[in-house]
């Protein structure tokens, strides 16, 4: 059972997409297909605690039971407007010092693609996370350039991203989710 204070030992990080003439009942379909209906969600900010360990989506299903207050960074996007492409992307970057927090960043839009949004997201994280280190980087030159300032500095060891992206139809409401799942 949580208590006020606890600090999330694991998180895994999972994506849905739903569709329905409701809006609301599309992001119950998208709840479901990220395996993560049957909790009571309670979104954060995006910071993952020191020592968090990544886990699979399974193994944190497994170590939660239905019903339970379960905390997630979610990024979620709707629409109902037929042929438009939406995307939801959490982006992520841990620290080599595990005494170090990371950082989690939620993204939405249209008109992108999954490279683009989880790019996009991904970056965020990294630039919070830069920033928080002291490390120098220049936010005009391209993610793949400050991708590699972060992680030639040896302070940044991971950064990743996942991201759902739809293209609505008509008669439908599309919902697109991504989150990270604390587990206490």
């Amino acid at each position: 059972m949580a208590t006020i204070g606890q600090v999330p030992r694991f998180f895994f990080l999972t994506k849905g997409v739903g569709r329905h003439k409701e809006q609301l009942s599309s992001f119950e379909v998208a709840l479901k297909d990220a395996g993560i209906s049957s909790f009571n969600l309670v979104t954060v900010s995006s910071i993952v605690p020191p020592g968090c360990k990544q886990i699979a989506r399974e193994q944190g299903a497994e170590m939660l039971r239905p019903g339970e207050i379960v905390f997630l960074v979610l990024a979620r996007n709707s629409t109902n407007e037929p042929h438009r492409l939406l995307a939801s992307s959490i982006g992520l970057a841990i620290p080599k010092d595990e005494a170090v927090h990371g950082y989690l960043s939620e993204w939405h839009g249209y008109g992108v693609t999954d490279e683009e949004a989880g790019e996009y997201s991904e970056d965020l994280a990294a630039q919070m996370l830069a920033s928080t280190l002291g490390l120098d980087f220049d936010i005009n030159t391209s993610w793949d350039e400050r991708e590699q300032v972060f992680k030639s500095s040896g302070k940044i060891i991971k950064t990743a991203n996942i991201t759902q992206s739809a293209v609505a139809i008509k008669g439908q409401w599309t919902t697109v989710i991504a989150g990270a799942v604390f587990i206490l």
